[in-house]
């Protein structure tokens, strides 16, 4: 959840409410309207989450969103296939990059994580189905959320899920992580009962 960033009175554009942690801040409001928490199943943009998320962990999911582009000319456009074969050399290259948080570590994870990720779609034909098997009926949940208070930022979902990731080897995902991704996702609806993007089913 990226709520905790900037927890306030909900923000109004031309009279439409939206979840309040988007705030007035255009970027914010472009990611929470087109984006976040619509279903998303197509590997290449499951993969680009899971980078984006895993780089945030310590920062604010704005300072991701500003290098998103940084991140897609330094990873392939996300494509996991191409990243799963980065080397050394590239690692080293991308630690003088300014379009992405250089910390060695999370470049070398993003790499590692690109090449687990390939093993799990090849297990499981996509990602997607490997999510909704921590998932009661394989089904995505719409949660009731009155209020911010509401809002969880894990579950026993994202504790199992990032507990399997931990042990095939990814870095940088634990439960929060992986929940704040199961949202952004559409795994998990957490828009406000009272949000216009509430049960948006449309996929990217």
């Amino acid at each position: 959840m990226k709520g905790n960033e900037s927890i306030g009175n909900q923000q109004e554009d031309k009279g439409m409410e939206r979840c309040w942690w988007c705030g007035d801040d255009p970027l914010y409001m472009e990611y929470h309207d087109k984006e976040w928490g619509k279903p998303v199943d197509d590997d290449r943009t499951l993969f680009e989450f899971l980078t984006l998320e895993s780089a945030q962990a310590g920062l604010a999911w704005i300072t991701i969103l500003r290098k998103r582009d940084g991140y897609r000319k330094a990873f392939h456009g996300f494509d996991y296939k191409r990243v799963a074969s980065m080397t050394p050399e590239d690692e080293e290259r991308l630690r003088n990059d300014s379009g992405i948080v250089k910390n060695r570590l999370k470049i070398h994870s993003a790499i590692t994580n690109a090449r687990l990720f390939g093993k799990i779609v090849e297990e499981y034909g996509s990602f997607a189905k490997y999510v909704l098997s921590f998932f009661p009926d394989r089904k995505r949940i719409i949660n009731d959320v009155p209020d911010y208070k509401s809002v969880a930022i894990s579950s026993p979902i994202s504790d199992a899920m990032s507990k399997d990731m931990k042990k095939r080897g990814f870095k940088f995902f634990g439960t929060t992580i992986c929940y704040s991704f199961l949202q952004a996702t559409g795994f998990i609806d957490d828009h406000l009962n009272n949000c216009p993007f509430k049960n948006s089913n449309q996929h990217q």
